[in-house]
């Protein structure tokens, strides 16, 4: 079951299927929709960059900074402006390993970028 991993640095809007190896450098605190789901955003990082990832229910409870993580058919979607990763129902975050693992901060994907409305095709 090899997947092939995608670099942060080569995603962007729309892309499904991604698959990637990060470390956690941040958990954000939980926030409760109404159907009583938790989501946290977390920021993750691998040698090529920096991206927020949305993670829901059970996984976010276990994730700690330094975790080194591998996402698995995640998919790509712009959240308040921002590039952001999720996991969704088919996709999944386990743990791999902890602190480890050469990252680098920049680019942050996740920081507003006035091209993505752009790459959005129009419906």
């Amino acid at each position: 079951m090899d997947q092939s991993v995608t670099q942060i640095r080569d995603l962007k809007h729309g892309l499904k299927g991604v698959n990637l190896i990060a470390i956690v450098l941040e958990v954000g605190r939980p926030n409760i929709t109404k159907e009583d789901h938790e989501i946290r955003t977390c920021k993750i990082a691998d040698r090529s960059g920096s991206i927020n990832i949305c993670v829901w229910d059970e996984p976010g409870l276990h994730l700690q900074p330094g975790d080194i993580c591998r996402i698995v058919k995640g998919y790509t979607s712009l959240w308040k402006g921002c590039l952001t990763v999720y996991t969704g129902k088919v996709g999944k975050i386990q743990k791999i390993g902890d602190y480890c693992l050469v990252f680098s901060e920049v680019p942050n994907m996740s920081d507003i970028n006035p091209e993505f409305p752009q790459q959005i095709p129009n419906k």
